[in-house]
């Protein structure tokens, strides 16, 4: 069914249009949130409290973006929120440690274990990087850079205008180039 019927049905009341616009949105809800706030917890928090927001104030979301950006939104001003009342994330890794034990490259002699630990390092440091961003900056680089929503996307997300938020992104940009400048240099 087309995912505006959907969202109508939603407005209307419908269990079920709510149901179906969780369930398509909870993954891609739960990814984002895991990239601002950095701790699975935290993240299944504001999961759980942007899909509260949603079927509250379905009826106020107008159509005039995607329902995808609408989220966007709603997780980023949830994660600002807990960054505020928390007074500043507390993170982890982007992935398990055992994520990144790839079962295939431990026989495979082809592998060079010098490549896989300078890939190792080098994400351990881009990811300590990301995390002394502040949350705002943090925001506008993942959803540009790792979730590649456009630049106009992200500004209607972030409610700023587009000139603001590429200056955002070219800070954030910028700290962390000079992150990881001083950590590979200087090590």
């Amino acid at each position: 069914m087309d995912e505006q019927i959907i969202i109508e049905q939603a407005r209307r009341g419908d269990k079920k249009a709510l149901t179906e616009l969780v369930k398509k949105y909870e993954q891609t809800v739960y990814n984002f949130s895991f990239k601002i706030c950095r701790h699975k917890d935290r993240a299944e928090h504001t999961m759980q409290e942007t899909f509260l927001s949603m079927v509250k104030n379905i009826k106020q979301f107008s159509g005039e973006s995607k329902l995808s950006t609408w989220l966007y939104r709603v997780v980023s001003n949830h994660c600002l929120m807990l960054a505020r009342t928390e007074g500043k994330f507390n993170y982890e890794s982007f992935e398990n440690d055992d994520a990144l034990i790839d079962e295939k490259n431990i026989t495979d002699w082809k592998v060079n274990p010098e490549i896989i630990t300078e890939n190792n390092e080098l994400k351990n440091i881009l990811d300590e990087a990301i995390q002394r961003l502040p949350a705002d900056y943090r925001i506008v680089f993942t959803l540009r850079d790792v979730e590649g929503l456009s630049t106009e996307e992200t500004a209607k997300i972030v409610e700023l205008t587009v000139p603001a938020t590429k200056s955002r992104l070219h800070r954030a940009r910028a700290f962390l180039r000079n992150e990881l400048n001083k950590k590979l240099h200087y090590e």
